[in-house]
């Protein structure tokens, strides 16, 4: 397997930042929906996965590209084993709700394997980036690039966790097995892993039985390549490129150091 991919990230920079401006400009005049159902999908999402597509398919006309949206372009396996795994707008909840919190999210796979990811936030214009076997990046506040390193801490009860946005008044079932010091909420799995990859979360948890390639692929490599693990709830590898691209063994990203006490406890929380 290639370890340079140099290219690619150079490419899957570009096409984030002209989908991101895109976005912004979109942003600015859109009229927010306060009560946004999770599943809401918007003309935005669509113009900016056109963007993304023709971006890199200009560029590796032999790649797959398997994205969320129905669009003009179209997804496939192409011929190169190689995959652009892409969510225009993961979050798109905090998108219609305008509070922010939704990402851009570019992964490419090969052999069913994440290899490169980016995730731009469009409201902050911070990115983080990795490619295998080169660190993950980060450019937030649009400063010097940094390199990004999971936080030591071994202990969740002195960790912070990061998680979607619980009911009022309620507590999610990994806060209430897991009791951390901290929880943040937020919108758009890519900022969740993020987060964990810069070093500002130990774990993000994903319960949910079945999700999608797009919605995990770009921030897997993140959280690997700033030194933390991510698998499957029961410890298993997460691949790539399955039946219909969907996840059903859930998601637990964290440092390496709490990794296998986390997998441990996994069994008691409940998959929805």
């Amino acid at each position: 397997m290639t370890t340079d991919l140099l290219s690619e990230l150079t490419a899957a920079l570009d096409a984030a930042r002209i989908a991101g401006d895109y976005i912004s400009r979109e942003y600015e005049k859109f009229v927010p929906i306060p009560d946004a159902r999770a599943d809401i999908s918007t003309d935005v999402d669509r113009g900016s996965q056109e963007i993304i597509l023709q971006h890199l398919h200009g560029l590796f006309p032999s790649d797959g590209l398997c994205g969320e949206e129905n669009t003009v372009s179209k997804t496939g396996p192409g011929t190169s084993g190689r995959m652009w795994v892409v969510d225009p707008i993961d979050g798109t909840r905090g998108f219609a709700k305008k509070n922010g919190e939704f990402s851009v999210m570019i992964g490419l796979t090969i052999d069913d394997v994440c290899v490169l990811g980016v995730v731009l936030e469009p409201v902050s214009g911070i990115c983080t980036w990795a490619r295998r076997g080169h660190g993950c990046w980060t450019d937030i506040h649009n400063g010097e690039p940094r390199r990004c390193v999971v936080r030591r801490e071994t202990d969740i009860t002195q960790g912070i966790l990061v998680q979607s946005h619980s009911r009022p008044g309620t507590l999610s079932p990994p806060v209430e097995l897991l009791k951390p010091a901290q929880v943040l909420e937020m919108y758009s799995a890519g900022l969740k892993m993020a987060v964990v990859a810069r070093g500002e979360a130990d774990v993000y948890v994903n319960t949910y039985g079945a999700f999608s390639d797009w919605d995990i692929c770009a921030g897997h490599i993140l959280v690997t390549e700033a030194g933390g693990v991510v698998s499957g709830l029961d410890g298993e590898t997460i691949t790539y490129g399955g039946p219909h691209f969907k996840q059903k063994c859930g998601l637990l990203a964290s440092t390496a150091a709490m990794h296998p006490a986390l997998v441990n406890r996994m069994a008691a929380i409940p998959r929805v």
